[in-house]
C-alpha cells in the first residue's frame, strides 16, 4: 500500500525569482535568472518537437553549468529527469536507459559513443546555448501538479537491477521549505555545490535555489583549498553542502575558520564520527548534521549544532523529524518501541516516496498502513531528538557515495584468481567507511598483488568503488546455509591489523 496522497493546499507554495537575480556561478561563467528562463524557453520548443510528452529526461554528464541549466529547465517545466553517473560500467549503464525509457538523452560529445543505441535521442547541450535571456518568469513554464514526478534516482548503482526511486514534486517542496526554517542563503548569495549531480544530494541544492531565489557556485569536483577560501573568505558563499569526508580534510588545515557570514554547512551522506563534530564545533563551525536519503528527497531531519544560549540539542542527534513528517522505531515483531529503545527507524509523511519503480521491491518497503521502512537503526530520546546508530545493514557509505558489496564482490571474482570475495565497510574517519576486502584463495601473495588487483578493477568499477585495503583468508567465515558472517569479517579485520601494527 502506499502512502497517502496529501492536500495539494498544503504543499508549501513559491514564486519564481526575478530575471535579474543570480542563478548559478563557476569558473567558466555568471548567469542570471533571465539566462536561466531563456533557456527553459528554448529546451521546451525542443522537447515539444519531439513529440515525447511525460518521458523522462535521461542527462549522462560531469558536473557542468549544462547539467545545472537542464535540470533547473525540467524543474520549471514539469518535466522528469534522470540524472546517471557516467562513471559506472557501460552495460550497466545502458541497462537504466533502457528501463527508463527516456524520450532524450543529455550526453556530451565524448560519450556519445557508448550510447550509439540511443544515438537518435541524444541531445548535446553547449555552454552558448546557456546566455540567452528571457524576462518570462511565471508559473506558465508547466503544471505544477506536486503529485507529478520530478526525478528518478539511483540509490545504490547494482550490477543487477537497482533500485530506482521517483521523486515527486511535494516532497522536493516540503523538504525545501522545512530546510529553510534552519537556513537559506539570501538573494544574490550562494550555495556552494561541489557534491556529484547524480545524487540527490546535490540536485536538491539547484532545485532548493530556485525556490528560494537564491544562487549556486558550481564546482567541478572538492577542491580543498578553493573550498578553503570560499567557507573563510568569500561573504558571498552563505551555505555549503559537503559529506563528512570533505569536512575532515578540511578541519586539516589548521587556518580553517568560517568567515562570520556562513550561515550553514549541511553535512550528510554517511557516519559523521563524534570526534568530526567536537572538532568543527571547537572551531565555531555552523555545522548542521542531518539524516536522510533518496527515498525522502534528501534530510528529513536535522541538527543545527550551534544554537541560540539556552537551547540544547545533543551532539550525536541529527535533531527532530521535519515536520508534518512522522517516525516510529519498531522492534524485531514490528511493534513500537519505547523512548531510549533502539530498532529499525520507519518513516511515514509528504517527503516521503510512494514507492519504487519497481513494484517487487516494494514489497518488505512498506506497511499497509504506508509506513517506509528505512532498514536504518536508531533511537528517540525523550524529546525526540534521532539518533543513528547503524545505516542500513551491508550498504556501505564511503565519501558520500553508496556502495552495494555485491558490485565489489562480483567485479573481484570476476578476476578469476579468486575463488570468493567478501566486502565490508569499516569505520574510518577521512572517509566515514572505507571498503575492505577478504578473498580467498588465491591471488594476494604480497602488496604488488594487491596493487595489481586494484588496477584490474578500475576497468570494472568507478574509483569509489575499490577496496582501500584486500586481504587473503583461507576460509570466509560463513554460516551453516553457506552464507558469509560480515559481523566476524569485522572482527577478522581487527585482529589481522593488530597483529601487523604489533
Amino acid at each position: 500500500m502506499k502512502p497517502d496522497v496529501y492536500s495539494h493546499k498544503a504543499v508549501p507554495s513559491y514564486s519564481l525569482p526575478d530575471p535579474s537575480a543570480h542563478f548559478l556561478a563557476s569558473e567558466d561563467a555568471l548567469y542570471d535568472y533571465g539566462n536561466l528562463y531563456g533557456f527553459t524557453r528554448w529546451f521546451r520548443e525542443e522537447y515539444n518537437s519531439r513529440s515525447i510528452s511525460r518521458r523522462p529526461v535521461v542527462i549522462l554528464s560531469d558536473s557542468s553549468d549544462q547539467q545545472v541549466f537542464i535540470i533547473a529547465a525540467c524543474w520549471l517545466l514539469g518535466i522528469p529527469f534522470a540524472p546517471l553517473s557516467q562513471g559506472q560500467p557501460t552495460n550497466e549503464l545502458i541497462d537504466q536507459i533502457r528501463y527508463l525509457d527516456p524520450g532524450i538523452v543529455i550526453c556530451t560529445p565524448g560519450n556519445r559513443n557508448k550510447l550509439e543505441e540511443f544515438s537518435s535521442l541524444a541531445l548535446t547541450i553547449y555552454q552558448k546555448q546557456l546566455t540567452p535571456k528571457s524576462k518570462e518568469n511565471s508559473s506558465s513554464f508547466a503544471d505544477h501538479n506536486p503529485e507529478k514526478i520530478m526525478g528518478y534516482f539511483s540509490t545504490s548503482g547494482s550490477t543487477t537491477k537497482p533500485k530506482i526511486v521517483p521523486v515527486k514534486r511535494r516532497q522536493l517542496c516540503y523538504a525545501a521549505f522545512a530546510s529553510e526554517q534552519n537556513f537559506k542563503p539570501d538573494r544574490d548569495h550562494y550555495w556552494l555545490l561541489c557534491l556529484p549531480l547524480n545524487h540527490i544530494g546535490g540536485v536538491s541544492i539547484i532545485l532548493r535555489s530556485i525556490l528560494y531565489g537564491s544562487a549556486i557556485y558550481r564546482m567541478d569536483n572538492f577542491e580543498e583549498n578553493q573550498v578553503l577560501n570560499f567557507l573563510s573568505e568569500n561573504k558571498l558563499v552563505q551555505v555549503a553542502s559537503l559529506v563528512p569526508t570533505m569536512l575532515h580534510r578540511l578541519l586539516l588545515h589548521s587556518r580553517f575558520q568560517a568567515h562570520l557570514d556562513l550561515k550553514a554547512i549541511l553535512l550528510g551522506g554517511g557516519r559523521i564520527s563524534p570526534a568530526l563534530i567536537q572538532n568543527s564545533i571547537e572551531r565555531g563551525l555552523p555545522v548542521v548534521q542531518s539524516y536522510g536519503m533518496t527515498e525522502t528527497c534528501a534530510q528529513i531531519a536535522a541538527n543545527l549544532l550551534l544554537q541560540p544560549k539556552g537551547i540544547y540539542i545533543p551532539k550525536k542527534s541529527v535533531g527532530h523529524l521535519f515536520s508534518p513528517n512522522q517516525i516510529q522505531i519498531r522492534g524485531n515483531e514490528n511493534q513500537p518501541l519505547k523512548m531510549n529503545e533502539s530498532g529499525v527507524i520507519w518513516l511515514k509523511g509528504p517527503q516521503v516516496f510512494d514507492g519504487y519503480l519497481d513494484n517487487k521491491q516494494n514489497r518488505e518497503a512498506f506497511d499497509d498502513q504506508g509506513w517506509f521502512n528505512t532498514g536504518d537503526y536508531g533511537h528517540l530520546n525523550s524529546f525526540g531528538h534521532l539518533f543513528i546508530e547503524t545505516r542500513r545493514s551491508d550498504l556501505i557509505v564511503t565519501g558520500g557515495e553508496n556502495v552495494n558489496p555485491d558490485d565489489v564482490e562480483s567485479a573481484l571474482e570476476s578476476l578469476g584468481e579468486i575463488g570468493q570475495a567478501a566486502v565490508i565497510g569499516i569505520q574510518d574517519e577521512e572517509w566515514g567507511e572505507k571498503i575492505v576486502a577478504f578473498i580467498e584463495p588465491g591471488g594476494l601473495h604480497d602488496n604488488r598483488a594487491s596493487g595489481k588487483i586494484k588496477q584490474q578493477l578500475q576497468e570494472l568499477l568507478p574509483p569509489f568503488k575499490i577496496p582501500k585495503e584486500i586481504y587473503k583468508v583461507d576460509n570466509l567465515p560463513r554460516t551453516e546455509s553457506g552464507k558469509i558472517k560480515r559481523r566476524d569479517l569485522k572482527g577478522l579485520y581487527s585482529k589481522m591489523t593488530s597483529s601487523q601494527s604489533a
